[in-house]
C-alpha cells in the first residue's frame, strides 16, 4: 500500500465515526446537588471495542487545577500514558497524592504558582486527595480505550469520532457499587450514522462514604497548617 492510499484510507475511515450520545439520570442519592439540583454530571461513560485493539492516541496532556482548596474538574477521564498536571493556583501549598486504587503517586509539598505531573500508565479509577486539605479530593479514570465522555449537568454526553465496529458500553460513578455498574454495562453497534444510546438510570442507594486518612495512613490535622510550614508526619 502506497502513502497516498494510506492517506485517502485514514481518511474514509475519519469519515466514517460517528458520534455516540446519550443520556444518565442518578437516582436514590443523598446528595443535594442531585436531589434538589439535578446534577447529574461526572458520570464517565466509555466504549470498548468487542473485536478489535482500541486505537491509540499520541501522547497526551491534561491537567486538575488546584484553586479555594478545590480540584478542578473534580471527574477526570483520560486515556493511559496522558500525563496529568496539578498546578496550584492557590496562595498556599497544596500536595496530591493516591495511596490506594488504580495507580499510586505522590507528587510531594510544592508552592503557590508551580506545578507537578504524574504519567498514568494503567487503566484504572485513581481517587486524588490532598495530604494537606481533607476536603480536596478528585476522581481520575485512566482508560485504555480513546472513546470516552464525562457527562454533563443535565447527564447527556457526547463521544465523538467512533469507527463502525461492536462495542461494550460502561460506566463509572464514584457514588455508585460495582455491582451496579457492570449491571449497566452492555453491548452497542455503531455504524456510520450518530447513535443515541438507551438512556441509564444509576442507583448510589448502596453507596458508603468511607473517611480517608492522608498519606502517612494518619488522620488529618486539624485545622489545616496554611503557614507553608507543614510536618512530614504525624
Amino acid at each position: 500500500m502506497t502513502w497516498r492510499s494510506l492517506i485517502f484510507f485514514s481518511l474514509g475511515a475519519l469519515a466514517a465515526a460517528a458520534p455516540v450520545t446519550g443520556r444518565v439520570e442518578l437516582r436514590d442519592s443523598r446528595d443535594a446537588a442531585v436531589r434538589k439540583g439535578l446534577d447529574y454530571s461526572g458520570v464517565v461513560v466509555w466504549l470498548e471495542p468487542v473485536r478489535a485493539v482500541a486505537a491509540t492516541r499520541p501522547a497526551l496532556k491534561a491537567r486538575i487545577v488546584q484553586r479555594d482548596k478545590t480540584f478542578s474538574p473534580h471527574v477526570l477521564a483520560i486515556q493511559t500514558g496522558t500525563r496529568v498536571d496539578f498546578p496550584n493556583f492557590d496562595p498556599i501549598f497544596h500536595n496530591a497524592f493516591s495511596n490506594y486504587n488504580g495507580q499510586l503517586f505522590d507528587v510531594g509539598l510544592y508552592p503557590p504558582g508551580t506545578s507537578r505531573s504524574v504519567r498514568f500508565g494503567r487503566a484504572g479509577v485513581v481517587r486524588v486527595f490532598c495530604n494537606i486539605h481533607p476536603n480536596m479530593s478528585a476522581v481520575i479514570v485512566a482508560l485504555e480505550t480513546p472513546y470516552f465522555a464525562v457527562t454533563q449537568k443535565d447527564g447527556t454526553y457526547r463521544i465523538e469520532n467512533v469507527p463502525p465496529g461492536e462495542y461494550r458500553l460502561r460506566v463509572f460513578h464514584e457514588r455508585a457499587t460495582d455491582a451496579v455498574l457492570n449491571g449497566l454495562a452492555k453491548t452497542v453497534t455503531v455504524g456510520a450514522e450518530p447513535l443515541v444510546a438507551a438512556p441509564l438510570s444509576i442507583s448510589e442507594s448502596g453507596y458508603l462514604a468511607v473517611p480517608h486518612t492522608n498519606k502517612f495512613g494518619h488522620e488529618y490535622h486539624t485545622p489545616a497548617h496554611e503557614s507553608g510550614l507543614y510536618p512530614a508526619a504525624r
